[in-house]
Parts: structure tokens; C-alpha cells; sequence
């Protein structure tokens, strides 16, 4: 399908006149490539305020060197700035756990490097802020939403406060940006200033003691301070409970972290004020955030050029957000929240008819998913008592009496899909939470829609490879993690080799599992390898553990505390102790065998060799008996 250069947002001066504008209300400068699709947020902001009747123009990866001309090419936008890194915290897209430089950045042609700087939110802000000093600063995005508050930052190994002390920004728009972003545009629109607008939920701003809306009172969570949590790692373990219970509420408390106390309550003090954010959208306002007039393709600028992100999710389709896992690694409940919202059938069959009318479209859909791919429809049954709940994870320690895990809508919107003219196959590429398959609720209905689910997914949307993730074997660490207990991996591995076999299928499950989380020692990885040997796998799929701001597992990584009980937890921190633990996924490799085998009899696992090395084993007695002196070799007993 051809599409006309208006038929994108804005990118130059030129285009701009296209339009016949003679003004732009808000300008958003990103990190990202433009790729006019509801998988990019800096396209999805700026169609949602399209669409409220604003004009919005984008600067994509603009140049931060030399004379800043990509800063200054629209002028002064009517309205705000709004600043973003992109889709992913800029650190975590350039460098892997080993602080090594990625292969490729996905989010840019051709997979450059150059085409953002590190920490882009801070660099962008302080140009705009020396060149613009009265156009109001708005950041949003997911490296501004998890560094709202005190953080740990793997990449400098430091402690840093809010982003706003480091970036010279009016206020943080944190989680999904839609209804804030267009109530600040609105309020601005109406004559109001920009401090004016510290009421706004889903906003961080800073203020001193005397001038928070509406005073400190008994409602607020006062956090520790910045200077605390810098001399006291345990106050920081102890913050970081109260951030995450906030992020995942309904009805959340506003969080205030004093930064350089003189004393405490001092009126002078500075503040990181977290506005509760707002309630879930709606299953219409989420339908209605991807119905916008999206291209789904990258901004002409790009042609023949390949950005890798986008080739990768072009044929996609997601279905829901948020993610109530609450896996203790991951992000998504701090940037999304926990509670599930579902578009509708409607709009997803509507988006699913756009992909199979591009051009390059063969037939298959690459995903039917979301941040997990057997979450849509579900939801607590009781909504008050869902109102009232403080649970991070709705399935950790145990399934929520109150969840209703019934498949049955997931399923009917896979065969929809199916149905559909143009369609040969939708593959699920997104996570699969096998514990909710095998979960036995009380409503017999649900469990047989469970197992339905099961062996249609394996059977009509498995491209020959399942992903799930155990992520570990061991108890102690899955329990850090909020992950299930081992033992059913073994139930769904079962059921996924029955399920093959009645149907004549050769498929695989492929496992992800990751070393070096918090808690995890060497010996929990050489029994993760026996474990998985056993298993016959040969693991592909792993990853060493990266701290990444606003998780659990960081900041218990960093404190060496767990938050929730303040119980010292052990984490292998150095680059040595890193690498023994992630030695032992890989036992298959010769070049591995023989450091892994003094690494067992280092940690008096020498039990372990026989059956995770036995050749190298056998091999090495045979080298040590061929060592030794030939009179010593004909003394020794023959075996019968």
C-alpha cells in the first residue's frame, strides 16, 4: 500500500507546510526511528493528540552534536516539548549485562549505534531547555517512567535520584501516556501554566516541602531521602516496597522522596512528588488508542533502510496490556500496571485485516500476543476487593482466589483470527504462562477451557518451537523471582510431548532461563544444568541477569536486601562470579568442560561431573591414569 508523506506525522519544516500549518502545537522529540505504528509510543502520542485536535510534529533521533540544528529546524511549539528515549531505557537497548556494546540497536536504521546518545532524555532536555528556556518540558517513556524516583543505575553503579534532578524538565509523564499527555496539552491549551499542572495524576514533579499541592498529609507515603538511601542501602530496600505496592494499586497514595534534607519536614526541602496515576483505561479507550490512523510503516525517510525492531513485530497484533505476573525481574507492572485491559474483538480483527493487506503479508501473523500471551479476558472476579489489594503478582505465591483464568475469550479470539479471509496461520510469539494453563480453579468450566487452550495453541499457532520461561530450577530463586515452582514445568513438558504426539507433531519447547539473579549461587546453576541435561536440552536461550531500574530484583541486587522482608539475599555482583554461574548452561561445549569441572570440585559439587560431564569425566581419569608411572600403572588391580 502507498502512502503520502501527510499521511505521517510531521517530521521537517517542509512537511510541516505540507500540511498547510503555519504552527505546531507539540513537538516530540525520540530516541526511536519514526515508525508510524501502535507498537512505538512517540507515534502513539503523537496520534493521540492528533486526534484531541492538537498539530504534532515529530523529531526522530535528532543530532545532539555540532549546532544543534535538528533542535531548532520546527521552532517553538504553541503548547510543550514532549521528550522520550524510545522504547526501551536507552542503557538496556545499547549495552548487554556485560556492559558490552549490543550487536545492533533495534530501534534505529539499519541498526545504528550513533543515532542516539546515552541517557538521551537527560541530553535532549538540557538542549531544549538552553535553547527554548520558556517552553515547557514534558518527558515521558519508559527510561522517564522507571527513574521517577531514587534508582539504581547499573551502567554508572551509582545511586541516582528522580530524573528531574538531572534533567531539566517541567514534569515526568510516567506509565502509559495517553490520558495525561492529552490532559496536559488540554490544560496548557486553556491558559494554564505548566506549574499550574501539579495536580495531574500520572505526574512527578519537583517541589519544596511548603509549595506540594495540597500539603503533606497523613495520606501521602513520605519515602526515605535521596541522601538516606545513599548512606543506607537498607533504606533504599525499604523505598522500594512502598514504589512498587503504589505501582500496582488501583487506588494508589501519593509518594513523596525529600532530596537534600536539612531536617526533616523542612519547608526549604526539594521533593520528588509521584502522583497516584490514573485508573485503567477502559477496554474503549484502549480500542480506541489503536484504532488511530496508524501507516503501520516506517516514516519514508527510512526507505531501504531496515530497522530491526520493526521487522520483527510488522505482522504482529497485540491484544491486551498490562501484565499481573509481577515477575520480580521484569518492568512491565511498573510501566503498565498490573491490571489486564483487553481491546475488543472488533478492534482486533480490524487491526489483523490492516496486516493482511500489506503488501509484503504472506499469510502469517507473527504474534497474537501481549506482555503475556494467555492473560486476555482475565481478571479479578470480585472488582472491590481488587480495588483494596496491595499484591504485586496475582498468581505468586499462589493463584488469587478472585482471578477468573478462564481461556475461554482467548480462545475465541484466536479462531476469529483464523477465520478470517487472508489468514493462513496466527502464531503466538509473545511469553506463555504455562502455570495458568495448569492452574486448578474451583469453576470446572475454566480448567476445561485451560486444557482446550492448551491443545489448540500447541496444535495451530506453535511455529515448531514453544517459548515459555522457568527462568531458574531452583526453589529459593524462583521464589525471589515470582516464578513457579520447577515441578510445573515438568507437568506442562508432559503435556506439551502428549499433546505432540497424539497429533503427530515434532515440536519443541524452548526454555529460558537466567543466571546470576539474586539469590542464586553456583551450585543452584550446576543443578539448573543437571536439570535441564536430564531434560535433553541443549539451552539456547538465557541470558545473564542485568539490573535494570524500578525492578525487585534490582534493587535487591543492588542493596543486597529483599525488600519485602529485609532479609540479607546473596547476588553474584563481580564479572568472575558472574560468568562461573553462567559457565554451567553451557556443559555441552568442550572448550567449557574442563573449567566447569573445577568449578564442581571447587564448590564441593564433585558429584555433579559423572552425570553433566561424564566423557570429559572418564577422559580426565584416563589422563590422570596414563600420568602416572608405568610401575605405579602395573601395580593396580584388574577389574573383571
Amino acid at each position: 500500500m502507498e502512502y503520502r508523506l501527510t499521511d505521517f506525522l510531521p517530521t521537517t519544516k517542509k512537511e510541516i507546510e505540507l500540511r498547510g500549518w503555519t504552527e505546531v502545537d507539540v513537538i516530540l522529540f525520540s530516541g526511536d526511528a519514526y515508525v508510524d505504528h501502535p507498537s512505538f509510543g512517540a507515534a502513539v502520542i503523537g496520534r493521540t493528540l492528533e486526534a484531541a485536535g492538537y498539530r504534532v510534529a515529530i523529531v526522530p533521533q535528532p543530532d545532539w552534536h555540532g549546532d544543534l540544528r535538528d533542535f531548532r529546524k520546527l521552532g517553538r511549539p504553541r503548547l510543550f516539548f514532549g521528550v522520550s528515549p524510545g522504547c526501551m531505557d536507552s542503557m538496556v537497548n545499547k549495552y548487554t549485562a556485560n556492559r558490552r556494546l549490543r550487536s545492533e540497536d533495534a530501534y534505529s536504521p539499519d541498526g545504528r549505534h550513533d543515532l542516539r546518545p546515552e541517557y538521551p532524555t537527560i541530553v535532549y532536555s538540557r538542549i531544549l531547555r538552553q535553547l527554548f528556556p520558556d517552553v515547557p518540558i514534558v518527558m515521558g517513556g519508559i527510561e522517564a517512567s522507571l527513574r521517577r524516583l531514587s534508582h539504581y543505575d547499573y551502567w554508572q553503579e551509582r545511586l541516582r535520584p528522580c530524573l528531574l534532578y538531572d534533567a531539566p524538565a517541567d514534569l515526568i509523564s510516567y506509565g502509559m501516556g495517553e490520558k495525561t499527555l492529552t490532559e496536559i496539552a488540554r490544560r496548557l491549551d486553556s491558559g494554564e501554566t505548566i506549574q499550574q499542572l501539579h495536580d495531574l495524576p500520572q505526574v512527578v514533579y519537583l517541589a519544596t516541602e511548603d509549595n506540594i499541592v495540597g500539603g503533606i498529609t497523613d495520606r501521602d507515603i513520605v519515602l526515605n531521602s535521596h541522601e538516606e538511601c545513599m548512606k543506607d542501602k537498607r533504606a533504599q530496600a525499604e523505598n522500594f516496597r512502598h514504589i512498587e505496592e503504589q505501582s500496582n494499586m488501583m487506588h494508589a497514595q501519593r509518594l513523596i522522596q525529600p532530596f537534600r534534607p536539612l531536617a526533616k519536614h523542612d519547608p526549604s526541602n526539594s521533593c520528588a512528588v509521584v502522583n497516584p496515576p490514573y485508573p485503567p483505561m477502559t477496554t474503549e479507550e484502549l480500542d480506541a488508542s489503536f484504532d488511530l490512523p496508524y501507516t503501520r510503516m516506517p516514516h519514508p525517510k527510512y526507505k531501504g533502510k531496515r530497522i530491526p525492531a520493526y521487522e520483527m513485530i510488522k505482522h504482529s497484533v497485540n491484544i491486551h496490556r498490562g501484565c499481573f505476573g509481577g515477575c520480580a525481574f521484569c518492568t512491565i507492572s511498573a510501566h503498565q500496571g498490573k491490571f489486564v485491559v483487553c481491546r475488543s474483538k472488533e478492534s482486533i480483527l480490524r487491526e489483523v485485516q490492516q496486516v493482511a493487506g500489506m503488501d509484503d503479508f504472506k499469510g502469517y501473523l507473527s504474534d497474537l500476543g501481549g506482555p503475556s500471551a494467555n492473560m486476555y479476558g482475565m481478571g479479578g472476579r470480585n472488582k472491590k476487593a481488587c480495588e483494596r489489594c496491595r499484591r504485586p503478582s496475582c498468581i505468586h505465591p499462589q493463584v488469587c482466589p478472585n482471578l477468573d483464568t478462564s481461556h475461554s475469550r482467548l480462545l475465541e479470539i484466536y479462531r476469529a483470527v483464523d477465520a478470517l479471509p487472508g489468514i493462513k496461520k496466527s502464531f503466538i510469539g509473545s511469553g506463555v504462562r504455562y502455570d495458568l494453563i495448569l492452574h486448578q480453579s474451583k469453576n470446572e468450566a475454566a480448567n476445561r477451557a485451560a486444557m482446550e487452550y492448551a491443545r489448540e495453541l500447541i496444535t495451530r499457532h506453535v511455529s515448531g518451537r514453544l517459548k515459555v520461561a522457568p527462568e531458574h530450577t531452583s526453589e529459593s530463586v524462583l521464589a525471589l523471582m515470582r516464578k513457579p515452582p520447577f515441578s510445573q514445568f515438568y507437568d506442562f513438558k508432559r503435556l506439551f510431548d502428549r499433546i505432540c504426539k497424539e497429533n503427530g507433531m515434532n515440536q519443541q519447547i524452548i526454555p529460558y532461563f537466567i543466571s546470576s539473579h539474586p539469590g542464586c549461587t553456583e551450585a543452584d546453576m550446576a543443578q539448573l544444568a543437571v536439570l535441564t541435561k536430564r531434560l535433553d536440552f541443549q539451552l539456547e536461550q538465557v541470558q545473564d541477569f542485568t539490573p535494570t531500574p524500578m525492578t525487585i530484583s534490582t534493587e535487591t541486587w543492588y542493596t543486597g536486601y529483599d525488600p519485602y522482608t529485609l532479609k540479607p539475599v546473596y547476588s553474584a555482583r563481580s564479572q568472575k562470579e558472574k560468568l562461573a554461574q553462567r559457565q554451567y548452561f553451557f556443559w555441552y561445549k568442550p572448550e567449557e568442560q574442563r573449567n566447569i569441572e573445577q568449578s564442581l570440585r571447587r564448590i564441593g559439587r564433585a558429584d555433579l561431573i559423572s552425570e553433566l560431564l561424564p566423557q570429559h569425566h572418564d577422559n580426565h581419569r584416563a589422563d590422570q591414569y596414563s600420568q602416572r608411572p608405568k610401575k605405579e600403572q602395573r601395580r593396580r588391580p584388574r577389574r573383571y
